[in-house]
């Protein structure tokens, strides 16, 4: 019977809440891990009280996992048991008072200019591969898309005569995303002179593999390490980092929080003010290096 109620809290998060198959992963994962501590102790889901998931909390403190991740499994939990209890399958909701842990973010990681310079300019566009990831990169720093919503950008969801890119992002939410003038160069440059090569039959996807698929998010994370490595930045470089620097590199140069939330696609502006502390934290450095009293 929990099984099954599981998969109907799966089920309710992907019809009725229109969660992201992504999202709808994470929470299956998350749940995955109390079902078999519940299954472990002998317990039914329906009969969960407070005192079983604290000791599940505790468990996965002592098994070493880092407070973003208990944080995510007190907001799966609570989601679940606020589904059963709404749904009459228990009498109260055992997850109603359970307490994320409280962490403060750590400031995201960003490349200064020079440094997505430096990336940027590794592909080779004299192949149609090196060609497609220059445009790859080019893109996703213009525009701060999650790695996810450029691999699923289609041919039309891009307008390059007027400069702007509809892409879906979390929740099946739709935006609307300007692209600076060198992106849609070599967005242009990248559908003249390689999609054609690299298609072996239709696809509707912008960036295609060498097999003439879509891309895949392992293959760009593969593509963009690698990059980095030559381009020798002695940071974890990932597509989320383009991300980053996209935000902070905006936010240093005048651009409002509401602009930049849009842009991003952030549900709360809470989750776009991150990047003003990354910005204060530089103001901070700047000072303290230039200023003859600090």
């Amino acid at each position: 019977m929990s099984r099954d109620l599981f998969a109907e809290f799966l089920q309710h998060l992907t019809v009725e809440k229109g969660l992201a198959p992504n999202s709808v992963a994470a929470y299956r994962t998350d749940l995955r891990r109390f079902r078999h501590f519940l299954e472990a102790r002998g317990r039914e889901l329906i009969q969960t009280e407070r005192v079983d998931l604290l000791a599940y909390l505790k468990e996965l403190y002592t098994a070493g996992y880092k407070p973003s991740s208990v944080a995510r499994a007190v907001a799966s939990l609570r989601g679940l048991f606020r589904f059963l209890a709404g749904d009459g399958h228990m009498a109260g909701d055992p997850a109603e008072l359970l307490e994320a842990p409280r962490r403060w973010h750590t400031l995201p990681k960003y490349l200064s200019p020079a440094e997505v310079d430096a990336l940027l300019s590794q592909p080779d566009p004299v192949s149609p591969e090196g060609l497609r990831d220059k445009a790859m990169l080019e893109l996703l720093y213009a525009t701060g898309l999650r790695v996810t919503e450029l691999v699923n950008v289609k041919v039309p969801d891009v307008n390059l005569e007027i400069g702007y890119i509809i892409c879906l992002g979390k929740g099946s939410k739709e935006r609307i995303v300007p692209v600076g003038d060198q992106a849609r160069d070599w967005v242009q440059r990248y559908i003249r002179e390689a999609r054609n090569l690299l298609m072996k039959q239709p696809e509707p996807y912008l960036f295609v593999n060498r097999f003439g698929r879509r891309m895949s998010r392992q293959g760009f994370w593969k593509n963009i390490k690698r990059y980095g490595r030559d381009a020798g930045i002695m940071k974890n470089i990932t597509p989320h980092l383009l991300r980053h620097s996209f935000a902070t590199h905006l936010l240093e140069n005048g651009a409002d929080l509401r602009s930049l939330q849009l842009m991003l696609g952030h549900a709360d502006i809470a989750t776009t003010q991150i990047y003003t502390f990354v910005t204060q934290s530089r103001l901070k450095e700047i000072y303290k290096k230039y200023h003859p009293r600090s």
